[in-house]
């Protein structure tokens, strides 16, 4: 199986065994506040880096979803050359700060969300420690992306306003809220949540239903349990293509309802707004105004965001193997590492113990290189398969 671990028979008696005292192993109220961290720390990150990557090109899509200019590859092109050009290059990533302020909550809620709604749909559903089936992937993803968007959105208004003002209007992100608050309103605050919530669901939803999707297909078509790193992006790279075609005409809507208060508009309800919009720019270039932009930002994004959040996951797991593995005592740690994947109910053993060596004469072991020889994997292993 490639974890120097041969499959075998195992009839552990529980008599057989003495659990190590609880300094040694985490219980499992801590080893799940890890899993919720590792999830929030591995979330935050991947937020941070997919959206920094394509920060310049996603202010020019907001640019152009909420004015009535005709978009163009030829005209977004322009845009970002004559902001470069008279701004600066850090100009293209203006309002970037406000989006980490709101993207690093919002990812790191969503991944987590995410990976506690699998675990609760898989008990409600008979799935756990399995891949759900495609309907309740579906309904995770969902779940998810709406419970990151309730507990963010204020924080994505004051970024579209940043996005689409002069540096001179507002100076930073506290300023945004102040003059929102004090000349237009608390409540302007949360114009556009509607259509966000409305629009989350198809796009968190479907994101995260491809991705998941495209990994178990992988895995039972390869033969392989993980995809290698290009591979994940490969795969985010079309769950953000689909995910953000689906949701995309909400997302102009929401836009334009976020900055209507400094673009000389008035939009009163989801409905009007896109009438409006289709009124007077068409539906396709009206409600589709970007898209074709957001083909290119929007995978790449997606494939960055999943694809860090795997291997940090991965890389955070492997850290806390290896620190668990040192703090038992040298001459039991693997036999409790054994004693846990086997599900005992005490996943620790004793020093010395011969009642472990009952109970695992039927598995087969390679000891690893590092562990040869050892004191304890000798009395532990010695005598199945260490070469």
């Amino acid at each position: 199986m490639g974890n120097g671990v041969r499959e075998g028979q195992v009839d552990f008696q529980r008599q057989d065994v003495e659990p190590i005292p609880s300094t040694h192993l985490p219980p499992e109220e801590t080893r799940e506040k890890k899993k919720v961290l590792n999830s929030l720390m591995s979330g935050a990150l991947a937020g941070a880096v997919a959206k920094t990557a394509v920060a310049p090109l996603d202010r020019t899509k907001i640019m152009f979803q909420v004015s009535s200019k005709r978009f163009s590859a030829k005209e977004a092109y322009r845009l970002i050359y004559r902001t470069y050009l008279n701004e600066g290059l850090w100009s293209l990533w203006r309002g970037n700060s406000a989006t980490m302020v709101r993207v690093i909550p919002y990812a790191a809620i969503q991944f987590c969300a995410h990976e506690e709604y699998k675990q609760l749909l898989g008990s409600y559903y008979g799935f756990q420690g399995k891949a759900l089936t495609p309907f309740p992937r579906f309904i995770a993803g969902s779940l998810a992306g709406t419970t990151a968007a309730m507990l963010t959105y204020p924080l994505d208004m004051v970024r579209a306003r940043m996005a689409v003002t002069p540096k001179e209007m507002y100076s930073n992100i506290v300023h945004v809220f102040i003059r929102i608050s004090r000349e237009e309103g608390l409540k302007t605050l949360y114009r556009g949540f509607t259509p966000t919530i409305i629009g989350v669901i198809p796009y968190a939803g479907l994101s995260f239903f491809t991705y998941e999707t495209l990994k178990k297909l992988h895995a039972d078509h390869s033969g392989k349990l993980q995809p290698s790193p290009p591979e994940r992006l490969l795969f985010g790279a079309c769950a953000g293509l689909i995910g953000q075609s689906a949701s995309y005409p909400l997302d102009v809507v929401r836009r334009r309802m976020q900055t209507a208060g400094v673009m000389g508009h008035t939009y009163s309800s989801i409905l009007l707004t896109m009438q409006e919009i289709i009124r007077e720019e068409g539906l396709i270039r009206g409600l589709y105004k970007g898209l074709s932009m957001n083909w290119v930002k929007g995978p790449i994004a997606v494939g960055i965001s999943f694809t860090t959040f795997d291997l940090m996951q991965i890389l955070l797991r492997k850290l806390q193997h290896s620190s668990n593995v040192e703090r038992l005592p040298g001459d039991v740690s693997y036999c409790a590492l054994l004693a846990r994947e086997v599900g005992l109910a005490h996943p620790g053993l004793s020093r010395g113990m011969p009642g472990a060596n009952r109970g695992v004469q039927r598995v087969g072991f390679t000891v690893p290189p590092a562990t040869r020889g050892a004191h304890g994997a000798g009395r532990c292993f010695g005598k199945w398969g260490a070469a």
